[in-house]
């Protein structure tokens, strides 16, 4: 049986349905797209404190990941290429493991205050390098790994989405008890650690061992 999600009628499974349901696009959203990181690009990622990136394994199962620090972590080594320090986590590398299989990532740069977004795509490739990763260093600790990313385009995306959501009006934050704590949804999912005891944890993890 058939339900909703699934009518053949309403789904759009070929680029030509898609292209003629959208419409055509503007010439000034394809040309605006560069194939190198320009002044204003470079400008931006040196304000930007934190992106998502985006990849996939081989078989095409997706992953989006925060990235974060302070601005201008990732650093443009040239106008072809960026370099993400990879900082102290949780040892899943869903991202390094992708770009091993499968190198195109996307990256979406943001800048607080600011609506407009830089959207990043290109090859990504694992680095231990530590002469290159030193210059990333952080209260002493530098990564151990990087991911390079060689730029095939570049460009800035209008801040509509940023617009609608209120991201940056400090009215629209949530306060953080409205919401349970990560420990305590950690615990509940997994039923293999005490709340309270996997809060402390965390906060612990936030105050030292950012690096």
């Amino acid at each position: 049986m058939t339900n909703c999600f699934d009518d053949p009628a309403v789904l759009i499974d070929d680029p030509e349905t898609l292209r003629g349901h959208i419409g055509v696009v503007s010439p000034l959203a394809s040309d605006k797209v560069l194939d190198r990181l320009d002044r204003f690009c470079r400008d931006f990622i040196a304000l930007s404190p934190f992106l998502v990136l985006a990849s996939c394994d081989s078989e095409g199962r997706a992953d989006a990941s925060p990235r974060g620090d302070a601005p201008g972590f990732v650093r443009v080594l040239d106008e072809k290429t960026l370099l993400i320090p990879d900082r102290r986590g949780n040892n899943r590398v869903d991202s390094f493991g992708n770009v091993l299989s499968a190198p195109g990532v996307g990256l979406v740069f943001m800048v607080p205050g600011i609506p407009e977004t830089l959207r990043v795509n290109g090859k990504g490739r694992a680095t231990r390098d530590a002469e290159l990763l030193a210059a990333s260093t952080v209260q002493e600790r530098p990564p151990v790994t990087g991911l390079l990313v060689t730029v095939e385009e570049a460009f800035f995306h209008c801040g509509k989405a940023l617009i609608r959501s209120k991201l940056w009006d400090p009215a629209s934050q949530v306060p953080r008890a409205s919401f349970p704590s990560l420990g305590r949804i950690i615990a509940d999912q997994t039923k293999a650690v005490d709340a309270d005891e996997a809060d402390r944890n965390l906060e612990e993890a936030y105050r030292t061992r950012l690096y």
